[in-house]
């Protein structure tokens, strides 16, 4: 017992840790604010992620803590286990406080230039066709299966595949749905109400899936690149593992510093654009702008470095606090439960199945390892955007892929958008 640590505290002391939050949520004086939403997050998460990680079946299977943080944060609020004075604190944390907006920025920032440069030039090129790859192949499967159990092949994509693969809520079911009321003059809540399961249900089935490439790695370890996505022969294009030193606080400054510069880059260019008529993410903005001055080549090395250094220590330690946090801010345990009819259930099913085979076959055909093909150009655009990312990332074990899984999640959002346009109303 004394060699058990749970979020690097001793199991004595997290335990009186969180018999301090319990008490304080029990009596309704837990702090409001930031401090009270990052203790709670920071020792349920951490919980939750360790029952996670060693519940067998669980942790081999289904993506291990990052599925039990996620959906027991959402059953802890859907039943109103936990006060909700607590679960509105972390979802204002999460969404108005702008945790996730921190995180992701760390991510993207620190992966991309901690990225070998050669590597990122050579894998975004080859990219796009595996989105695309992933994109036909789910729309033709729900089609196909739609049209079996007597759903028309228009429907089962419209109001199951394109909202899967649109690239979760606020980029692609809300902007979907508009697109829905222009071409059939319903009113976009009532379309929106029937994307949302699917997009929640995807989601799910997403991670899971996750979980499942992770251990098809395992099982056939010449389909996986354990986390490096080209196949290649030149070693000059391996993901080298960079041994990054922190020679003082600062070094983590300058990382907070730039990550949160390149956030607000994003932002920037993506209000003017906006003004152009075009609404793309402030993401993919900013994936687009580090990837181009990493490929250039300006940025210091030592700033690379503070980032990438910054990004480690944001992945290893706030990464079970952030999973808990989706599950509560944003995984509606309702949505899911009312989908689940064995109909619905398999049309989202085999969405998500054709996103991984599409990927995987066209990033083979491209030089990409199929399960790291299947995990960012498929998973990834039939998960809920920056947060299934994560999540779906997690359940993999290969969050250095976030650069990928942000480019499909953002760009390929757009790209299905886009789609949405066209087909909608020619069917409809």
């Amino acid at each position: 017992m004394n060699k058990i640590k749970i979020a690097g505290l001793d199991l004595k002391w997290f335990i009186i840790i969180a018999v301090i939050v319990v008490a304080g949520c029990a009596l309704n004086v837990l702090p409001t604010g930031m401090v009270g939403a990052f203790l709670f997050l920071m020792i349920f998460g951490a919980l939750l992620n360790e029952i996670g990680n060693v519940t067998p079946f669980v942790k081999t299977f289904l993506g291990g803590g990052a599925i039990v943080c996620i959906f027991g944060g959402a059953a802890l609020t859907y039943w109103n286990i936990i006060p909700k004075d607590v679960s509105d604190n972390c979802t204002t944390f999460m969404k108005d406080a702008g945790f996730l907006d921190f995180y992701i920025a760390a991510l993207i920032t620190g992966s991309i230039l901690g990225m070998n440069r050669k590597l990122l030039i050579k894998a975004a090129v080859r990219f796009l066709p595996c989105i695309i790859g992933a994109v036909a192949v789910a729309l033709g499967l729900v089609a196909l299966f739609g049209n079996i159990f007597g759903m028309k092949p228009d429907e089962s994509i419209a109001y199951i595949g394109i909202p899967i693969m649109g690239g979760g809520m606020g980029a692609g079911a809300v902007p979907i749905s508009k697109v829905f009321e222009n071409a059939m003059g319903v009113p976009s809540e009532t379309i929106l109400s029937r994307l949302v399961p699917a997009v929640a249900l995807g989601n799910a089935f997403a991670i899971v899936f996750g979980g499942l490439m992770n251990r098809l790695g395992h099982v056939f370890p010449k389909l996986s690149g354990n986390g490096q996505l080209v196949m290649t022969k030149d070693d000059s294009l391996k993901e080298e593992k960079k041994e990054l030193n922190v020679s003082g606080i600062g070094d983590y400054a300058i990382g907070v510093i730039i990550s949160t510069a390149f956030l607000a880059l994003g932002n920037i260019i993506s209000s003017l654009v906006r003004m152009l008529g075009l609404d793309i993410h402030p993401y993919a903005w900013m994936i687009i702008s580090v990837a181009v001055l990493k490929c250039i080549g300006i940025i210091p090395e030592r700033f690379e470095d503070d980032t990438a250094i910054w990004y480690s220590f944001v992945s290893k330690n706030w990464t079970a606090a952030l999973m808990l946090g989706i599950g509560i801010a944003y995984t509606d345990m309702g949505q899911i439960i009312s989908a689940l009819s064995p109909m619905y259930i398999v049309l989202v099913f085999v969405v998500v199945l054709g996103a991984v085979i599409g990927a995987a076959l066209v990033g083979r055909l491209v030089g990409f390892y199929p399960i790291e093909a299947a995990i960012t150009a498929g998973l990834c655009m039939a998960n809920m955007g920056g947060t299934g990312d994560v999540a779906v990332l997690l359940a993999a074990k290969r969050m250095e892929l976030m650069p990928f899984a942000q480019i499909s999640s953002r760009l390929g959002g757009a790209l299905i958008i886009l789609l949405a346009s066209v087909l909608v109303p020619l069917f409809f």
